[in-house]
């Protein structure tokens, strides 16, 4: 089998703390030609390996053994066959294959979350290879460049509705591990961190998910260092003018529970969520919520008018009426709209982005006020 975890990471200071564990594995694979097998951790260049045990001429084999702790193993079927396994404290799985084609023809029993994990890493490898195959026909065609790289796209979309799917299927399950490599952690680290937790819940133990976690929260602290509109820092404050022409400040606003909300009348994903910030404004305006809405908008009457429209009946609507030049826009790094941040009584941030888009909002402002 092709597809296997690599382990890249130093787990030996984690043998001192870690509980020792008793596991069966056994089970039934044809057609393999092999006289032993092997429980083991591949570490991306070697494998260690911590129990051993003959197959017969049937291919039948079993071990009862203990190991130093819980974790992602693999059973070395050979030099070429592998299956990889979550093994835990009094885990008895079995394992029944045909040993010529391992990667198809293979049955777990005992552990959903094993057999979960090879399906996906299948999945993922089927995927590797086409790709691989169609990059290999473009360097030698170019002419068929525009063609392959359609369907190219079109089968990388369907692989990304299949991871999405396994995410779902497999939610606080271990089986999610092989799921991160695929998420670039700076570019999407809320989606990285909620899988990450996931793991944590479902397999505290494990070294492996202690120091992929050890990891991430040292740069989630440099992350925080180095964002302005990090959880908990203060948000920056700025004056911009009123649609009366007056001036009013974020910081006149304290004391309550703000939405700081950039948008504009010509921006229609704006627009089309105004209704969840109504909805939202409507229902907690009475326990302390409130919206700023910057505009940034360069038209007066439009801006005014979209107001009308979309009933943002609150009164905190403020705009330099210079479209992109704005000195809020500018203090909170906006790069497209709608963007907003939430605020709390204190004039610290609570979240920001897409984590309180849609139905994201209304879930922190029910956490916030309990109802």
């Amino acid at each position: 089998m092709k597809y296997i975890l690599s382990l890249s990471l130093a787990l030996g200071a984690f043998l001192t703390f870690s509980q020792e564990i008793s596991v069966k594995v056994s089970g039934s694979i044809f057609n393999l030609g092999v006289e032993t097998v092997q429980i083991s951790k591949f570490f991306g260049d070697h494998y260690e390996d911590f129990a051993s045990t003959p197959m017969d001429k049937d291919g039948n084999f079993s071990f009862d053994t203990k190991l130093p702790y819980g974790d992602y193993y693999v059973l070395r079927l050979g030099a070429k066959n592998h299956l990889n396994l979550i093994l835990r404290n009094n885990s008895d799985i079995k394992v029944y294959g045909d040993g010529e084609q391992i990667n198809i023809h293979v049955n777990i029993i005992g552990s959903e979350e094993s057999k979960a994990m090879n399906e996906y890493l299948r999945m993922t490898n089927s995927w590797t290879i086409r790709r691989d195959l169609a990059i290999n026909v473009i360097r030698e065609t170019p002419s068929k460049r525009d063609s392959i790289s359609k369907v190219l796209t079109n089968e990388f979309k369907q692989f990304q509705g299949q991871q999405q799917s396994y995410i779902k299927q497999n939610a606080n399950s271990a089986a999610l591990y092989p799921i991160l490599p695929h998420i670039d952690v700076k570019k999407d680290f809320s989606t990285y961190e909620s899988i990450l937790q996931q793991l944590v819940n479902s397999f505290p133990e494990s070294p492996t998910i202690q120091e992929v976690k050890k990891n991430f929260d040292k740069l989630k602290a440099e992350q925080i260092a180095n964002d302005p509109l990090a959880k908990g820092k203060m948000a920056p404050d700025f004056e911009e003018t009123t649609l009366d022409g007056g001036k009013m400040k974020l910081s006149d606003l304290r004391g309550q529970v703000v939405l700081l909300d950039f948008w504009a009348s010509w921006c229609r994903p704006c627009r089309a969520a105004n209704p969840d910030v109504v909805k939202a404004y409507k229902k907690y305006q009475a326990d302390g919520f409130t919206v700023m809405s910057v505009s940034l908008d360069s038209d007066g009457n439009k801006w005014r008018q979209a107001i009308n429209q979309d009933n943002l009946t609150w009164e905190n609507h403020v705009s330099a009426l210079k479209g992109w030049d704005s000195v809020a826009k500018s203090l909170y790094k906006v790069n497209g709209i709608p963007f907003t941040v939430l605020i709390d009584k204190d004039g610290k941030i609570i979240a920001k982005g897409n984590q309180i888009r849609n139905a994201g909002l209304e879930k922190e402002l029910h956490r916030i006020f309990g109802h």
